[in-house]
């Protein structure tokens, strides 16, 4: 049986550790959190920080593993890198990792390449900071370069909100970089891709849907098919091909997000080189007829993805919606139970729902990723209808709150 690393065992990790072994995969986890979900489900678990190169790489020669992997962590994709090069294994390499999870780096490969994108600035201090808004202009996104979840992301109508924010924005950079951008008014799109011996297969784009506010940088609506034009569509998926062969990824399943303007212009917010989190996964389940998992791990362990795996094997309309706080389906407050997961499971048109709540915690407006507890998906004869029984499906979840 051979055997695979996977860096990270967190809840996205964990099912696919589970589909792994069912795929007759020896599964090693390594995560930081002994508590870790993952961590139970693998054959062998490890309690280590994976931002420790040496320390991964030393369980993995020691298990003999054939692959390594991570799922939806960004900050792992170097780190599997760093570990496949040093164990002589399959992977994406350093360089192209390092392009794919570090915002700079990437925004500024995508302009060698000509690939449409907002424009951008590299922030360490405020007087770069202030440079950067004459250079950019107003209204402007504020980001770290190199972190996720939509920690410190902040929109800019203002010097004054560079002023109030470029702190936060540094101190979650692990390298105390930033980087500013223009602000468009557009379609947000996710997007999945499959590049496969240096062709790009693109698989998916769905609109994703953005709460009003300080929250919005999050997720909380996906819609697949996207509402856009055939030829909207088409020019989407080319810049998508563009984007994914200029950051160097030849083999490996890619994250991209895209904004499409009034107008039909198409620009790349950044793509990411790993299945992605927020039920993405199960969107090319459903909608699609494709395991994320299994190409994921044939890709680790250098094993052929045929034709049958790598294509759509249909088209369904589908919905995710996120149970958040108000204007989502869930109240403020703190948990003191909830019911009524069985009723949502039910609702026609629903294929999967899930909570992550506990008892104890407060659940809070919007602002990051993990304010996300828990989704629903349906689907439908149209991605409207498949919208309209996922979030008539999330209000029949009951939570108490305090």
């Amino acid at each position: 049986m051979r055997s695979v690393l996977f860096v990270g065992a967190g809840r996205h990790q964990r099912r696919a550790i589970v589909r792994a072994r069912e795929l007759g995969v020896r599964v090693v986890a390594v995560d930081r959190n002994p508590e870790a979900p993952g961590l139970a489900e693998a054959d062998v678990a490890e309690t280590v920080d994976f931002s420790d190169v040496s320390a991964v790489t030393r369980i993995g020669r020691r298990e003999g593993v054939a692959g390594v992997l991570t799922v939806s962590a960004d900050r792992a994709v170097p780190v599997v890198a760093a570990v496949a090069e040093a164990l002589d294994l399959p992977g994406i390499g350093s360089e192209t990792a390092h392009a794919m999870t570090h915002k700079v780096a990437m925004r500024r490969r995508l302009a060698e390449a000509g690939v449409p994108q907002p424009r951008f600035a590299s922030v360490r201090t405020l007087r770069e900071g202030r440079h950067a808004l004459e250079t950019v202009g107003l209204p402007a996104v504020l980001k770290p370069a190199d972190s996720g979840g939509q920690r410190g992301v902040f929109r800019l109508a203002s010097e004054d909100d560079l002023d109030a924010h470029l702190h936060a924005a540094l101190a979650d950079s692990p390298t105390g970089e930033a980087i500013v951008e223009s602000f468009h008014e557009a379609l947000e799109l996710n997007g999945l891709a499959l590049a496969r011996g240096g062709e790009v297969v693109p698989l998916t784009l769905s609109d994703r849907l953005r709460p009003a506010g300080i929250g919005f940088g999050v997720g909380w609506i996906h819609v697949y098919p996207a509402h856009l034009d055939e030829d909207v569509l088409a020019e989407a998926e080319h810049v998508v091909s563009r984007a994914v062969r200029a950051l160097g990824l030849r083999d490996g399943i890619a994250f991209p997000q895209l904004l499409v303007s009034a107008d039909g212009s198409v620009r790349v917010i950044e793509v990411a080189a790993r299945i992605p989190g927020g039920q993405m996964a199960d969107l090319a389940r459903h909608a699609i007829g494709l395991d994320l998992v299994e190409i994921a791990l044939r890709q680790a362990l250098g094993v052929e993805v045929p034709d049958e795996l790598a294509f759509p094997r249909y088209r369904r309309p589908l919905a995710i919606r996120f149970l958040t706080a108000e204007p989502g389906p869930l109240p403020t407050g703190r948990v003191r139970g909830w019911s009524g997961l069985e009723r949502v499971l039910a609702f026609p048109g629903v294929v999967q729902a899930d909570v992550f709540l506990t008892r104890g915690e407060t659940i809070r407006p919007v602002r990051l990723d993990g304010d996300r507890r828990g989704y629903v998906i349906a689907v439908g004869d149209t991605n409207d209808d498949a919208l309209e029984r996922a979030e008539a499906a999330a209000t029949l979840l009951d939570v108490d709150v305090e």
